[in-house]
């Protein structure tokens, strides 16, 4: 989490009044966040659906250089203690769930120090990982049954919702705010948190809270639209961006649940309980969207610093080494060598005088004698690189730098070339154009499936349209999604799932042309992009093929499933915008999964202005293709 850090410090000296002052200033801190989240439940027997004041107390004890944390701790607890009396009115579960407090936070703090002490070496980052995430699990799992049985007892929820609530709110509390907690008070400058500029910051993080309020103060399940904005904030500020967007959801979601607002309260069968858990799920699903994105973010920065410096440490050594040094004739005759030849290639300088080109790269002599010939008529110093044997056989790459010298004594006019080793330097050129096109291919492909993605999509669409318009080439779009993919996952887990979505993408693009296209737009929903297609006699085969195939099994181990797809089409035979293109698939698709699924839709787009009103493929007496029936016709793969 943290770079620049090393090991701890002596922590048996520290002072005593700045402990008490950072205790005095956690306990007002705790107080606020702890009342807040109790404030949104609506009874004393009730628990919150977010609890914050543990993982915050968590991170700051582990980034205190000293051993008395323990007695910091009385403070903060004697608040939470107040604020749980002040809310709840019950003393006795009141210090039973502080007690369950101070269980969970010991716990943790005490299982990192003692397994993972050294939290600031990079070197023990995944073993720093595991003890944190295996200390949360337990001490809220600990926690969780002392706070249940005690709720349980007093008359407030039942034992298994309490024991779940509380073991929710609290592992995503600590997850969150431990984590961004130390990185903020351990380390300012660390890696995992840029720069913190408060404007920018505020400005963010009050636009992730108009985006969570809008959403929480409307009935339709447009939850996800907050989403985006918080992985803006997460990327742009790191933990302490992802700290306070989780906290903005978590007020907003809980004070508009409490409320009775907002989706998680359109089925009043949930109970409190559950649309508690649904906002569980949605926080965490924030926190898995969110934490793994700014940590690959800070692993990046990590190793594009140690590039840098790498960078810097090589040009150092570079700059203080010996330069090999030649003085040659205009067609490359070495008349002199320094002795920097013995360690940059290997050769006593004798071995390099006379003609070069044997010891030049044959790729590179042409463009070392033009090198040349630029120096002698311009006058002016030329740098160009070139690679010459080693004595060992291989190749060093040298940049040299080439300055004619006057003639004198009535001898030709020649050339002083200053070279030096920068094979490293091109090592890592190279290594990083090779990762830069790496990069580029990851994003524009599937990981799982390795199909394109959404990006390609839209690129390969948005030509396929301008071919469209300039030439009239017939275009038609196929939107696929899986019928019974849920239950998948649901009963033979996620992995079988994935082998799921990795067989259904293969056979899809072995049903196309080299020119058609097949991507994966998210989930199980799939797109395939047929260029110069046969409307509509090729689309309906290819359609019925689709459907085939989808509902072939899939070989799980020892067993075998079945999916099955709707397919939504969409034709365009003149200009058309890709907005309507998508649209009329789209409509199209959701009719095929209105009658059941396991069947297609089409919509051919002849009026731009009516697509997207345009009615699907209706059927008709005897018209087996316009009812999504698997099409019979013997046409090739993808024909079209």
């Amino acid at each position: 989490m943290i770079s620049h850090l090393t090991t701890l410090p002596d922590t048996t000296r520290a002072p005593i009044a700045p402990v008490w002052r950072e205790s005095l200033a956690m306990a007002v801190l705790v107080g606020l966040l702890n009342g807040a989240a109790l404030a949104f439940t609506r009874g004393p027997g009730e628990l919150s659906a977010l609890w914050l004041g543990n993982g915050v107390l968590a991170g700051w004890l582990l980034a205190r250089p000293y051993l008395g944390w323990l007695r910091a701790l009385l403070a903060p607890m004697l608040v939470d203690l107040a604020a749980r009396l002040a809310l709840m009115g019950l003393p006795l579960l009141a210090a039973a769930l502080t007690l369950a407090d101070l269980l969970e936070i010991v716990l943790v703090v005490q299982l990192v120090r003692r397994y993972a002490p050294d939290v600031g070496n990079p070197e023990r980052w995944t073993q720093l990982g595991a003890v944190a995430t295996v200390a949360t699990l337990v001490a809220c799992l600990l926690s969780a049954l002392l706070a249940a049985a005690a709720n349980a007892a007093s008359g407030g929820t039942e034992f298994v919702v309490g024991y779940v609530t509380w073991f929710a709110a609290h592992v995503l509390g600590m997850v969150v705010f431990a984590t961004a907690t130390l990185v903020v008070l351990y380390d300012r400058r660390a890696m995992a948190m840029p720069k913190l500029r408060t404007g920018p910051f505020l400005g963010m993080t009050l636009i992730v809270a108009a985006v969570t309020l809008v959403v929480f103060s409307i009935e339709y399940p447009v939850l996800y639209l907050a989403y985006p904005p918080l992985l803006w904030l997460a990327l742009r500020f790191g933990f302490a961006g992802v700290a306070a967007g989780v906290l903005v959801l978590g007020l907003v979601g809980g004070l508009a649940t409490t409320l009775g607002q907002g989706p998680l309260t359109l089925d009043d069968g949930l109970g409190r309980a559950g649309r508690i858990a649904l906002l569980q799920l949605y926080i965490a699903g924030a926190c898995v969207l969110t934490i793994p994105a700014v940590l690959v973010m800070a692993e990046r920065r990590r190793l594009v610093q140690r590039l840098r410096e790498s960078e810097q440490r090589y040009r150092l050594l570079a700059d203080y080494s010996h330069d090999l040094i030649v003085r040659m004739r205009p067609d490359g005759t070495r008349v002199y060598v320094s002795p920097a030849a013995r360690d940059v290639l290997g050769w006593e300088p004798e071995q390099m005088l006379g003609p070069c080109q044997d010891q030049l790269h044959p790729d590179d002599r042409e463009a070392q004698l033009q090198t040349l010939e630029r120096a002698l008529a311009s006058g002016q110093a030329q740098i160009g690189r070139y690679r010459l044997r080693h004595r060992n056989g291989q190749y060093v790459w040298i940049e040299g730098v080439v300055r004619p010298i006057p003639a004198f004594d009535g001898h030709e006019a020649e050339l002083i070339c200053t070279g030096r080793d920068i094979s490293q330097r091109v090592a890592t050129e190279q290594a990083l154009a090779a990762s830069l096109r790496e990069l580029e291919q990851q994003a524009r492909e599937d990981p799982l499936t390795g199909l394109a993605n959404r990006r390609q999509f839209e690129e390969r669409l948005g030509l396929a349209l301008s071919r469209l318009r300039r030439y009239g080439r017939p275009l038609a779009l196929f939107f696929l999604d899986l019928d019974d993919f849920k239950p998948v996952n649901d009963t033979h887990g996620h992995a079988a799932g994935d082998h799921v979505l990795v067989e259904f993408a293969a056979r899809l693009q072995a049903q196309v042309r080299e020119t058609d296209l097949v991507a994966r737009l998210g989930g199980d929903e799939f797109a395939i992009l047929v260029e110069d297609a046969e409307i509509p006699a090729g689309v309906l085969s290819l359609a019925g093929k689709l459907l085939a195939l989808a509902r072939t099994p899939v070989a799980l181990g020892g067993s075998a499933v079945r999916v099955g797809a709707s397919i939504g089409i969409a034709c365009a035979e003149m200009p058309v915008s890709a907005a309507d293109l998508q649209a009329a698939a789209d409509a199209a698709l959701y009719e095929a999964k209105d009658t059941g699924g396991g069947t297609w839709r089409m919509r051919r787009l002849t009026d731009p202005r009516a697509a997207r009103m345009a009615p699907p493929a209706a059927a008709g007496a005897g018209d087996a293709a316009a009812a999504g029936a698997p099409v019979r016709a013997d046409l090739p793969p993808g024909a079209g």
